[in-house]
């Protein structure tokens, strides 16, 4: 192919990358946003840490678990636009929170919202790993990450300026902010659907390879790394639910920490990703090696966040979303470069599921501990993290 060529399908893929990313920045927008206050508002409506825990690292693994059933029927029928559409109308059930007046409904809702997630997220991964394999991985989900952020910003700060008064916040309060979000639901469901039409098959970026994953024992210890190290990455809902029964900071801050957050993992995902890219120029495995900093900030994070303390906290939140960008960039990447085009979808399904269920376990024993003691939750919680040092330790020398 000429450099001219090459150069033109380099700037599909882009265009690509930038409408998912513009996708997900508007799904962000509605159920980060929501994540940011479902801790405080299933609080007012009557929930301790431990079901709180329990309904967020439930919803969590539900979601995750379908992505194995999703992810394996996308690769078989090659319906990855079915999936990827119906996973992001379930989006529904965010501002369908304004409504909720029991724990019990707001917890459905907030599970479907998972399980939409959980249908989407396989299908559109395989998408957009498509057009990544034009301009890099690690940039591509970079980019996609870097714009997914910016409707995670937004989404919170809605809730800020929502909250955003002196007076004691009840639940119509946050009702009402709920329903906001029917906005950023409908231009979503249009700009998706535009999407479809221009570019129905992605897959023409990539060429075809083999059937299996390249590298099984090398995806597998990499699955059991990430299982540890996402158990002890301390789930939001549980640092804003301690925020607001501790009274350390106000409603409206709490929503803001998340948007801070936020903000750092949209820069920080590119950041990452350019690096996980530059280290596969001398190895093609190599990029595998950045992943030991997901453990090592983690356990600063859980460290800093629990201090009563304005400025601890948000260095934590700062690292936090370092994790996180880190999460959603080379995590996705690695399981990009490790698999071939036929299989991607069952491997980000199986991957995804691993992941859920790491982090349904580790909201549940978080909120458990929590309330019995706090210092107990930060020990579990390190510990995980130090399992999958010793688990990096292992790949690093398979690698």
């Amino acid at each position: 192919m000429s450099p001219q060529g090459t150069k033109e399908i380099k700037k599909m893929a882009i265009r690509i990358i930038i409408l998912f990313g513009i996708i997900s920045l508007l799904g962000d927008i509605i159920y980060e946003g929501a994540r940011s206050v479902n801790g405080p508002y299933l609080k007012l409506l009557g929930v301790n840490a431990t079901i709180l825990g329990l309904i967020v690292g439930l919803g969590e693994f539900i979601g995750y678990i379908i992505r194995i059933v999703s992810g394996y029927f996308a690769d078989k029928t090659r319906s990855y636009w079915f999936f990827t559409i119906l996973g992001y109308s379930l989006l529904i059930s965010i501002p369908l929170l304004a409504l909720a007046g029991y724990w019990q409904v707001a917890a459905l809702l907030i599970v479907i919202e998972r399980i939409g997630k959980g249908l989407r997220s396989p299908a559109r991964d395989t998408l957009v790993s498509y057009a990544t394999k034009k301009v890099g991985t690690g940039f591509g989900f970079g980019l996609s990450e870097f714009l997914d952020q910016i409707g995670a910003l937004l989404g919170p700060m809605i809730f800020v300026v929502l909250l955003s008064s002196n007076t004691e916040k009840t639940i119509i309060d946050y009702q009402k902010a709920y329903s906001v979000f029917w906005i950023p639901f409908l231009i979503l469901l249009a700009v998706l659907l535009i999407t479809f039409f221009k570019f129905r098959m992605p897959v023409e970026f990539e060429e075809k390879e083999n059937n299996s994953i390249e590298n099984k024992k090398i995806f597998w210890l990499y699955s059991i790394f990430i299982f540890f190290t996402t158990f002890g990455f301390i789930n939001f809902a549980i640092v804003g639910y301690h925020l607001k029964a501790n009274n350390i900071v106000s409603d409206a801050q709490i929503p803001f920490l998340y948007a801070f957050a936020m903000i750092v993992d949209a820069f920080c995902g590119l950041l990452i990703g350019k690096i996980y890219d530059k280290m596969k120029i001398k190895n093609e495995k190599a990029g595998l090696l950045v992943l030991i900093i997901l453990p090592v900030f983690s356990i600063l994070a859980v460290l800093l966040v629990f201090l009563h303390n304005l400025l601890a906290i948000y260095v934590a939140m700062f690292i936090w979303g370092f994790v996180l960008g880190s999460h959603e960039t080379i995590m996705k990447a690695v399981v990009a470069d490790l698999t071939s085009v036929r299989k991607r979808g069952m491997a980000y399904g199986i991957f995804n599921a691993i992941y859920g269920f790491a982090i349904f376990l580790g909201s549940f024993i978080s909120g458990y501990l929590y309330d019995f003691s706090v210092n107990y939750m930060i020990a579990a919680l390190v510990s995980a993290e130090i399992i999958s040092i010793v688990f990096f330790i292992i790949l690093k020398k398979e690698i």
